[in-house]
């Protein structure tokens, strides 16, 4: 059993709008089934947060999306099935931990998360970036040029800058915490508007 981003939604679609309960039943049969013959490689759900409508996903190692609405959830899951894994479903509370905790991430109850993380989509310079942002405590931030030195390559300001903009996880991996030399905040994958938001909320806007 293949349960692939659009075989699944072709399979709900045809369900009757008036029948949402019986899509459920199935749909609950559907993930059950799928975990205990270990076939759910990939888990996925929504989150709303003060930052607009989180993307979430899983594996069996840990969290290894995180993605803005402005990215596009149908297309994040697209290169999810291409990159990871065709069996994917939304399973919610596969993510309940990841939830609980960025939720008390933007209600002011948690400066730091302890999940465990699928680093799978970043590799190379790119993964060693990502594994020193964590390292940038809350309510700091450093700026690229410090944080390429931080890496082992101070010239690599640039693939910082690429590091940032392509994390898989961002919120929980704080890229946001990563400005300008001269302290303007620089770009960000969710907008400017988001990462005013989340430097806004640790008090380092």
């Amino acid at each position: 059993m293949t349960a692939s981003v659009p075989q699944t939604g072709r399979l709900f679609a045809a369900l009757p709008d008036q029948d949402a309960p019986a899509m459920a039943r199935l749909h609950e049969r559907l993930v059950d089934r799928a975990q205990r013959e270990g076939i759910l490689d990939v888990a996925y759900r929504t989150l709303d947060t003060p930052v607009g409508s989180l993307l979430l996903a899983g594996t069996g190692q840990g969290l290894v999306k995180v993605a803005y609405a402005v990215q596009d959830h149908d297309a994040v899951l697209r290169q999810l099935a291409d990159s990871v894994s065709p069996r994917i479903l939304h399973a919610p509370a596969r993510l309940d931990e990841a939830s609980r905790q960025i939720e008390e991430y933007f209600a002011g109850r948690r400066t730091r998360f302890d999940l465990p993380l699928d680093w799978r989509l970043s590799k190379g310079f790119r993964r060693e970036v990502l594994r020193h942002l964590r390292d940038i405590g809350y309510g700091r931030t450093e700026s690229y040029a410090q944080v390429a030195a931080a890496a082992g390559s101070p010239r690599a300001v640039r693939a910082v800058g690429t590091a940032c903009a392509t994390n898989p996880l961002p919120v929980v991996v704080p890229c946001h915490r990563v400005v300008r030399s001269d302290g303007s905040a620089g770009g960000y994958a969710g907008g400017a508007d988001a990462k005013h938001i989340l430097l806004t909320l640790e008090g380092a806007a």
